[in-house]
């Protein structure tokens, strides 16, 4: 859901890709070997037994060395979706508002308990 009218939704590049598109919903400069948290204006109902991946755009992070980083949201997160970006160039990076600058994966896991054994 849109939490700030100018949000972009997620969005896919066509019906077979595994990812969605994030946009940046502000202009932000990130400093050379610096970082900064990156809102989105979106907030997502994550089915139960998944879990959303942040993940880098490949071209940012060949062409402008930029990574992400934390990565996780859970299921039961319903806050505003936020991006960690890593800038590990020389330079410093500008961010426009509706740039694309993650993107998210939504993946199956075990949401089963662990116990302790006493050898493996």
């Amino acid at each position: 859901m849109k939490m700030a009218a100018k949000a972009t939704l997620p969005l896919k590049g066509s019906r077979l890709l595994a990812e969605h598109n994030l946009y940046a919903l502000e202009d932000v400069l990130i400093p050379a070997q610096g970082q900064k948290l990156i809102g989105t204006g979106i907030a997502l109902g994550i089915p139960q037994g998944t879990y959303t991946r942040i993940a880098p755009r490949s071209g940012l992070a060949y062409k402008e060395s930029i990574g992400i980083g934390g990565g996780v949201i859970d299921a039961n997160y319903t806050g505003e979706v936020k991006v960690i970006m890593i800038n590990h160039g020389k330079r410093e990076y500008e961010v426009q508002e509706g740039d694309r600058i993650a993107q998210m994966i939504i993946e199956k896991i075990d949401t089963s308990g662990m116990m302790e054994v006493d050898n493996l």
